[in-house]
């Protein structure tokens, strides 16, 4: 099951059904299976608070993924700052809807097991960001 919801922040604008059978294929086609995932769209204050509770990271960031299961078993929680992604979308020239989209499947990429910490991880991590993207259906684009 996946659910949306807001802490000082903004759900998103699409329609969730579309979403959630977005995400439930990507996760299908990378050979998982979808437990309870919450998307949690937060403010920059809100997730910094995360970051530095949790983590113990005092910098601002657009995602913060919380696994509770192990691949092939898609379960977490997904906490994204909507503030950090509109400015990451105003600075990289990307409309605000494609740059959200590519955060939440990043979280998801996590969970199925994708990590991003080293330049060749970082590098198939944008390159199956791509890949989940071009699967969203045109009600999303």
């Amino acid at each position: 099951m996946i659910e949306f919801h807001e802490e000082d922040g903004q759900l998103p604008r699409q329609p969730l059904p579309s979403l959630t059978a977005w995400i439930e294929e990507v996760v299908a086609q990378r050979g998982g299976q979808i437990g309870e995932v919450n998307y949690i769209f937060c403010s920059d204050d809100y997730l910094h608070r995360v970051n530095l509770q949790y983590l113990q990271h005092d910098t601002l960031t657009d995602i913060i993924t919380f696994p509770y299961a192990d691949f092939p078993t898609v379960t977490g929680d997904i906490f994204i700052s909507t503030d950090r992604v509109a400015d990451n979308a105003t600075e990289f020239s990307e409309r605000y809807q494609d740059e959200l989209h590519r955060v939440m499947i990043h979280g998801i990429l996590h969970l199925c097991g994708q990590a991003d910490k080293s330049e060749s991880e970082a590098a198939a991590m944008r390159e199956r960001e791509q890949w989940a993207l071009s699967l969203r259906p045109a009600d999303l684009i």
